[in-house]
């Protein structure tokens, strides 16, 4: 499904090179300053034109069609469109023969029979997070939280000084990479979340996860943590309540436990690479070569960390209507 939460609710649509890309969004306070400039800030964090990103690039022009009036939220559903004015179809025509490896082309052609939009990889494309950033401006001004994430690693090296030269090699091959983000939320409540299935943890994952390229996520110490001793790795509590370190992630028993949540997310590498790969042509049933043509970033994750700031705040928002 396309939509999240229970008192905070998202809802996302578009493809990649159809008409645009939005989100509704169900559950926001009334009374809330907003307006299309709140949304550049975070939307010019996810855009392309570093180094690594992808050449296309689109105005992301935000269109508030309800839910505001005024400056203020009104209480009713926040719904915000974005045009696609950049769009190259043609160079996705070969991928319904041949699907790209490690890409949703061929799931997506079984699941929905053929009917699918495989421009761009429809709506399995980076481009819809989109969508999520703009959901997670408003999550942001609800939840009254403090975020901030940043790349850690790239392409294996935790060196920024590295990472234009392992990003300069990979696109001369025709190659991508991949990274890791590291994301803090500050100013969290003690108390939100609950054990099991609704475990602050497991709603983090679960909206990080709508991610594209997400491959892997970790909380506090995460898996050294299987390595760790309990005196090591527990975390005393202060004469103030709070934990005086944090090898937990702020987060016990699926409850936020007043210190702030730290995680990190895993990202693969950008599936589409120029780089020839031996795989199956599906209408011929014949092996072949593919070189992906089209604009594609040689590392998606360098655009993530507003995004993954986005999945986190969705939660936190959705947490704090309970």
């Amino acid at each position: 499904m396309n939509a999240f939460g229970n008192h905070f609710r998202v809802q996302v649509f578009g493809e990649s090179h159809g008409g645009g890309i939005g989100v509704v969004v169900d559950g926001v306070r009334a009374g809330i300053p907003l307006c299309a400039g709140d949304f550049e800030e975070d939307l010019s964090r996810r855009r392309s034109g570093a180094r690594g990103t992808t050449p296309r690039r689109e105005p992301d022009t935000p269109e508030i069609l309800s839910g505001v009036y005024q400056g203020h939220t009104t209480g009713a559903p926040v719904a915000v469109l974005f045009r696609n004015t950049n769009t190259r179809p043609e160079d996705y025509a070969l991928l319904q023969e041949v699907p790209r490896p490690g890409h949703a082309d061929r799931v997506a052609a079984l699941k929905w029979e053929g009917f699918n939009d495989p421009r761009g990889g429809g709506p399995f494309s980076g481009r819809v997070t989109l969508a999520l950033v703009t959901a997670g401006v408003i999550a942001k001004k609800q939840c009254g939280c403090s975020f901030r994430a940043s790349l850690v690693e790239v392409g294996g090296s935790a060196d920024p000084a590295a990472w234009d030269g392992l990003l300069s090699r990979a696109a001369q091959e025709g190659d991508s990479l991949g990274g890791i983000v590291e994301c803090r939320v500050e100013g969290v409540p003690a108390g939100l979340g609950a054990p099991f299935f609704d475990s602050v943890e497991s709603l983090v994952s679960h909206a990080v996860f709508a991610i594209p390229g997400v491959r892997g996520i970790e909380f506090g110490d995460g898996f050294a943590a299987a390595g760790m001793r309990g005196s090591a790795h527990n975390d005393p509590i202060g004469a103030d309540g709070l934990p005086e370190k944090n090898g937990a992630g702020g987060v016990n028993g699926g409850i936020t436990n007043g210190a702030p949540i730290v995680f990190r997310v895993a990202f693969k590498p950008t599936s589409s690479i120029a780089r020839v790969q031996h795989t199956l042509n599906v209408r011929t049933g014949e092996m072949t070569d593919l070189r992906v043509g089209g604009r594609h970033d040689v590392c998606f994750a360098l655009r993530t960390p507003v995004i993954v700031e986005a999945a986190a705040a969705i939660v936190l928002a959705d947490l704090a209507g309970r």
